[in-house]
């Protein structure tokens, strides 16, 4: 597969994507939106990749949407499209079997750091900075900040971010719950790896289903939640890999999934 505004390296089980944009910060134009649904579409229907990593190219992991483009072409409707497409993109990854680690090496400003929420964990290095500023542009996070932002670190500190579009530190993050780790800013994505790694040693169907169990527990009432979590139960206790884990367990061995 060969995209122009993205790298994506496939080893294993394991793929990262690398957003490629460096001389816009890897801002998401149409074109790089577009691809990356495209491969979006390709992680929902590939079942031998089982953990993703996202990063960018350069000193951004990325900065948001693509600001000149749009003030460039303000009449282009293919453009307004183009902007509708990130929201439900972010969902759909969202939504993947796949486990999804945002590596953030640098600026995550607006989409950038949308797209970052969007993953299932998130690691920043010591020098990167977020903010969702999209206020001073006379506009609001529309690719899912206002909802998943006071979801991961409450309500407050969201609006506080929000309504005076500041930036935080990583180590800020860290401690309001944004991002899960900060590594150096060397060992970022060696890091990102040693998570993938640990992650392609646990059972799969496991892993995607206490994701979307996690997922589904912020959209439902707890009873709701809970009959999901009993589905994925039942349906667990079918697999090869419950049979697995618990021969594993008795015969005090180390698990292969």
């Amino acid at each position: 597969m060969s995209y122009e505004t993205i790298e994506l390296e496939i080893t294993g089980n394991l793929a990262v994507v690398t957003l490629n944009r460096q001389d816009r910060l890897n801002a998401i134009s149409k074109e790089l939106i577009n691809e990356f649904s495209n491969l979006v579409t390709y992680f929902e229907s590939n079942d031998q990749i089982r953990v993703i990593i996202i990063t960018g190219a350069g000193r951004a992991f990325c900065a948001g949407a693509d600001i000149k483009e749009r003030a460039e072409n303000l009449n282009d409707q293919s453009l307004a499209r183009t902007s509708a497409l990130i929201s439900p993109t972010f969902r759909r990854l969202e939504r993947l079997n796949q486990v999804s680690i945002a590596a953030i090496n640098g600026v995550a400003a607006g989409g950038g750091l949308e797209l970052a929420m969007a993953c299932d964990l998130r690691i920043a290095s010591d020098v990167s900075k977020m903010a969702l500023p999209e206020l001073t542009l006379g506009i609001l996070p529309g690719a899912g900040g206002t909802q998943r932002l006071p979801r991961l670190i409450g309500p407050a500190r969201a609006k506080e971010m929000m309504l005076f579009g500041k930036f935080i530190d990583s180590n800020t993050a860290h401690n309001w719950g944004l991002v899960n780790a900060v590594a150096d800013s060397n060992q970022l994505l060696s890091e990102a790896r040693e998570w993938a790694r640990i992650l392609l040693d646990l059972p799969p169907l496991s892993l995607s289903s206490i994701k979307n169990a996690v997922n589904v527990a912020m959209d439902v009432d707890l009873d709701s939640g809970i009959q999901y979590e009993q589905r994925c139960s039942a349906m667990l206790a079918l697999t090869e890999d419950r049979r697995e884990g618990h021969s594993a367990f008795v015969e005090k061995r180390k698990p292969v999934f």
